[in-house]
């Protein structure tokens, strides 16, 4: 067995884990970087990137990558829902500059190609980085360990600290033994990449509802679109079979969204993928030895499109973290935690009100949208959500991430 020693061991270099590669090697820490797939496949992972958190990627010093790599900005919200015509949703288009400082407007970049552009990223800074690893053991404590296969040989990494960047699923978590509290499913959600959208005005995203199917589409650089589907989890086979991808492009084609034909008569360019939809967190990310980053920390609702931005703060927090002191102990990632924790407790607010409208099918969520586009220019408190989810998560004062400002915001 081959034995390497590193400052930090990161497993998974996904979004968070790449990021924080390069941030550490630029600051001139020795990084292990350890990833088990050989290429980025398009798993329907988040595309759409908050002004926020295109803010906490130029901290980062990762934007001109991302531009690089062909990164777009959509710089105009129309909300076409059922509950306006369609010149009255384009009437009351939103920007989507100003939420954050020289940022234009949403980014979206493919996924696999946002994860490699980040990879090269910790490369050129350093970053020691392997491919088609198998991770055979995790151990934190006072002396973190990382056993890998790769290549046919097996290796024994040491470090100072492991940190844990591989996702969902996340064995490191597991590992680490830190648990994570869940949210009761809200609904299916599914995505797909579409090509063949030209006909789609490429500076405009939207979110709206018809009958009891939510949408949220945004367009890429070029001709490709990514389309999200959500719908009640009684459903469960209701984009299923052979012919599943046709039958959700055509959910597409619907009365309020003028162009919802482009999507439908688009082709699919990657897999259909759905799942159920809730959130997760940890109040403790971090042990001994290790911490957590990235979804394998917990999630919020991919309807609020938050959770690059969320995973991008993340590699912020932790390389600051990291390379402002050589302590690394459990107490030096408390902060961490705790604006972890408050994060994404501000986040799931959001996501419970942008639920509440969009996901309540039927006439209760009808009239809360309704009421929505009649108050939002005069109540700024309808508006505070959606400014949250823009320009961040602190950029609104405590009491609108409460209870009580929930039921303002969906009384209807």
């Amino acid at each position: 067995m081959s034995e390497t020693s590193h400052d930090v061991i990161i497993i998974g270099a996904g979004i968070g884990g790449s990021a924080l590669a390069a941030a550490l090697a630029r600051g001139g820490l020795d990084v292990l970087l350890i990833e088990k797939s050989e290429s980025y496949a398009d798993r329907v992972r988040g595309e759409a990137f908050a002004p926020w958190g295109v803010a906490e990627a130029r901290r980062l010093g990762l934007v001109e990558s991302l531009e690089a790599a062909g990164a777009h900005y959509v710089g105009s919200m129309v909300g076409y829902d059922e509950v306006a015509p369609p010149e009255i949703a384009e009437a009351a288009a939103a920007p989507m500059e100003g939420f954050a400082p020289d940022v234009p407007g949403v980014m979206t970049l493919a996924h696999p190609t946002h994860c490699q552009a980040l990879y090269d990223a910790a490369v050129a800074a350093g970053a020691t980085a392997r491919r088609g690893v198998a991770v055979v053991s995790v151990e934190a404590g006072a002396e973190p360990q990382v056993e890998y296969e790769a290549g046919g040989h097996r290796y024994a990494a040491h470090g100072r600290l492991v940190v844990g960047a591989d996702g969902r699923p996340s064995a490191v978590r597991e590992a680490f033994g830190v648990p994570l509290e869940s949210t009761a499913p809200r609904n299916w959600l599914a995505g797909l990449l579409a090509e063949g959208t030209g006909g789609w005005d490429r500076n405009v995203w939207t979110l709206g509802t018809a009958g009891d199917f939510a949408y949220a589409i945004f367009p890429l650089a070029g001709d490709r679109m990514r389309v999200y589907g959500l719908w009640p989890t009684d459903q469960r086979q209701r984009f299923a079979g052979a012919d599943a991808a046709e039958k959700f492009l055509a959910a597409f084609d619907v009365d309020c969204c003028p162009h919802g034909k482009v999507i439908a008569g688009a082709r699919a360019a990657g897999p259909l993928l759905a799942f159920l939809n809730n959130e997760t967190w940890s109040d403790a990310p971090f042990v001994e030895g290790g911490v957590l980053i990235g979804d394998a920390a917990g999630w919020t609702d991919p309807v609020i499109g938050c959770g690059l931005s969320s995973a991008y703060r993340d590699a912020r927090i932790v390389a600051e973290t990291l390379l402002a002191s050589r302590d690394w102990s459990p107490a030096a990632f408390a902060p961490y935690a705790a604006e972890r924790s408050e994060r994404l407790r501000r986040l799931r607010v959001i996501g419970d009100i942008t639920t509440g409208f969009f996901c309540e099918f039927g006439e209760l969520g009808r009239r809360r949208r309704r009421r929505f586009n009649e108050t939002v220019q005069t109540d700024p408190l309808m508006s505070a959500h959606l400014v949250a989810n823009l320009a961040g998560p602190d950029a609104q004062p405590p009491e609108m991430f409460t209870a009580e400002h929930i039921a303002y915001a969906l009384n209807a």
